[in-house]
């Protein structure tokens, strides 16, 4: 059996053809649209894209937002169009396919614990960090979902009281200070302290909105000082996000999802330290082992076609 799965980002819609075995077929994408009826043309333009080459059974969609207990409904989504509206009913009309849909860290999670870096974790934490920061809490490989569908809902943690506003209309998310577009704002900031100093990360600056999280995390590998310095902010709030996400649910084992996780070397040990240094009871309790994702950031992919399988669509 095989299933496209589709990771709706807040930047792009990525799908791919999936088989029972987590392998990867073939892949389309597409730019993330900021209205509700463009978005839905670009999923099925990418489905339609892959369907027409291999023959598919169901598609899952793995969507950064609130998704309702009965998976068929985003009930609202920061950096996405929709709210309240039934994506996977108006997807599978027009598809002709049956369509499940999931948070896309939980079906990141699903991937991983089938086929990835949470396989055998009792209590298992993912954190996708990407554009924001999703999250997924797996026990004994069922996912939790609290009461009404949208827990653990970990990107919008207030961290930083009156700091950075969010696109969820909260100020100081942790996504704010720990995502892909966190660390370009970080590295802005910095640029902005030490305006006139001539570096590769202010010269791929200098025309406003060209600074990614990639290109920052690119300058830091090469030794620009800047953009390490906004990658050791960006270890700093992950440490102590994880801290006090350990507090509350005491997970066996961390791993560390999406995009951002690509650039790990940068950071992760340093995120290690401080997660150890902040966690309530440091020095008298057992500690989480902290690990990237195997699948990188084809792991959405994968989890929601795995879903869309697992359903027997």
């Amino acid at each position: 059996m095989t299933a496209i799965g589709v990771d709706v980002g807040g930047t792009s819609v990525r799908a791919g053809v999936v088989d029972s075995r987590g392998a990867i077929l073939d892949t389309a994408r597409g730019a993330t649209p900021s209205g509700e009826a463009e978005l839905e043309d670009v999923i099925c333009s990418v489905v339609g894209s892959l369907a027409e080459r291999h023959p598919v059974d169901a598609v899952g969609l793995a969507v950064a937002g609130f998704v309702a207990n009965d998976r068929r409904t985003v009930m609202f989504a920061p950096h996405l169009a929709w709210r309240a509206v039934p994506v996977a009913d108006r997807i599978a009309d027009r598809l002709g396919l049956p369509v499940v849909l999931e948070h896309d860290a939980n079906a990141a999670a699903v991937a991983e614990y089938h086929f990835g870096a949470l396989r055998g974790a009792r209590v298992g934490l993912l954190v996708a960090i990407g554009t924001g920061i999703g999250g997924a809490l797996l026990l004994d490989g069922t996912l939790f979902r609290g009461a009404h569908g949208v827990a653990p809902e970990l990107g919008h943690l207030r961290l930083v009281p009156d700091g950075r506003p969010c696109a969820c209309g909260k100020h100081g998310c942790w996504e704010r200070y720990c995502s892909g577009t966190a660390l370009s704002a970080t590295a802005l900031d910095f640029l902005a302290q030490y305006r006139g100093r001539s570096t590769a990360l202010a010269r791929e600056a200098r025309e406003p909105g060209s600074l990614t999280g990639r290109k920052v995390a690119a300058a830091a590998r090469d030794g620009d000082p800047i953009a390490r310095r906004a990658m050791a902010e960006l270890a700093r709030w992950l440490g102590e996000g994880l801290a006090l996400v350990a507090d509350v649910y005491d997970p066996e084992l961390i791993v560390i999802a999406g995009g951002v996780s690509e650039s790990s070397p940068l950071f992760l040990d340093a995120a290690r330290d401080h997660y150890q240094s902040m966690v309530t009871g440091a020095g008298h309790r057992p500690l989480a082992r902290i690990r990237t994702a195997h699948l990188g950031d084809d792991a959405g992919i994968v989890g929601a076609a795995t879903l869309a399988i697992e359903s027997g669509a």
